[in-house]
């Protein structure tokens, strides 16, 4: 946005104060022309901790967060609170950037694509992988190959917030976490039609926990691929989150620092920053919302299509039967 030397500055306001809400505050401040002006959360101590950071105001309500006038609005809201924050921002015709998961069922995530796609409003979602160097140059690699088979894993610890071991407020480790790979994997493979899945009916030592410790999936590919997925809180630590890719001639195997390229002449390591990915994703949103270059990769309809394969994943869990995968509309929203 400018007028002739004069740079106007992009104005963001964030629903939210945790740490992924911390995480975008910093990247967003580091943006030329872009600021931070406000902050909500329902937890007033955080706002104002994160409102300091940033130079931002507090504010109260979302309302009032909306009324302050912001260019966009980040909402950065665990999983159970997905809902009435998006129905505000779209009912004030405001762009607007969703973390993921978008929600914990499949009901609200819907509506709100539909409010959505009425407004025909400027949406991004928080699903940074597409930005990763190694990713473009992974679908490179595989353009005019078809793929045969897929592997996905996250295999990790329990967060460190109260709620992530309770299905009702994360949906759950497929939903809440291996959701990043779940997109990777339909980024490259395309759509999923159908899941089969079974959890291990065992939670992780969390307290309250509910969700199961483990869960591995059978995926099957509308081009006929097939895949796997295997999820797991159990650890301490982060093991592995990634994804391996086969095709005719090509294996691939995939994390947020490294692409492993292997064929029959030998392998090839290519290394990136996966802080790179993080900053990509706001700078993107924030150049669209200007009106400038158009690279947001994952528009709200494009998270709920990832969304319903990790929500059939959990419903062929809880059924203990092959899930067919709803098809949402992927409408510019």
């Amino acid at each position: 946005m400018t007028d002739g030397e004069h740079v106007t500055m992009t104005r963001i306001g964030l629903i939210g104060a945790g740490g992924v809400a911390q995480r975008h505050a910093r990247v967003l401040s580091g943006l030329p022309d872009t600021q931070v002006t406000g902050v909500t959360d329902v937890v007033p101590e955080a706002a104002a901790r994160l409102a300091g950071e940033v130079g931002a105001q507090v504010y109260g309500s979302v309302e009032d967060l909306i009324g302050s006038g912001p260019d966009a609005v980040y909402v950065c809201v665990p999983p159970f609170a997905h809902g009435d924050a998006e129905r505000a921002v779209v009912a004030a015709g405001l762009p607007m950037f969703v973390e993921k998961p978008i929600s914990i069922n499949r009901d609200t995530a819907v509506e709100i694509a539909g409010l959505i796609s009425d407004r025909d409003l400027l949406t991004a979602v928080g699903h940074h992988w597409r930005y990763l160097p190694v990713v473009e140059r992974a679908r490179e690699l595989l353009a005019g190959r078809p793929i045969r088979l897929i592997s996905g894993a996250w295999l990790d610890k329990v967060p460190p917030v109260a709620w992530w071991a309770r299905a009702e407020k994360s949906g759950g480790p497929v939903v809440e976490q291996a959701a990043h790979v779940i997109d990777l994997a339909r980024h490259l493979g395309g759509e999923v039609d159908e899941v089969f899945a079974y959890g291990n009916g065992t939670p992780p030592d969390a307290p309250d926990a509910d969700v199961d410790g483990a869960t591995t999936a059978v995926l099957r590919f509308a081009s006929g691929a097939v895949g796997t997925l295997a999820a797991t809180c159990v650890l301490g630590w982060k093991q592995r989150a990634g994804l391996e890719v086969y095709a005719d001639g090509l294996a691939l195997a995939l994390t947020e620092s490294e692409l492993v390229v292997r064929d029959a002449g030998g392998a090839e390591v290519i290394t990136c920053d996966p802080v790179s990915a993080h900053t990509a994703v706001d700078r993107a949103f924030v150049a669209a919302v200007r009106g400038e270059a158009e690279d947001v990769r994952v528009p709200y309809g494009e998270a709920l299509r990832t969304h319903e394969v990790a929500l059939a994943v959990a419903e062929s869990v809880a059924a203990g039967r092959p899930i067919a995968v709803p098809r949402a509309e992927a409408a510019r929203v």
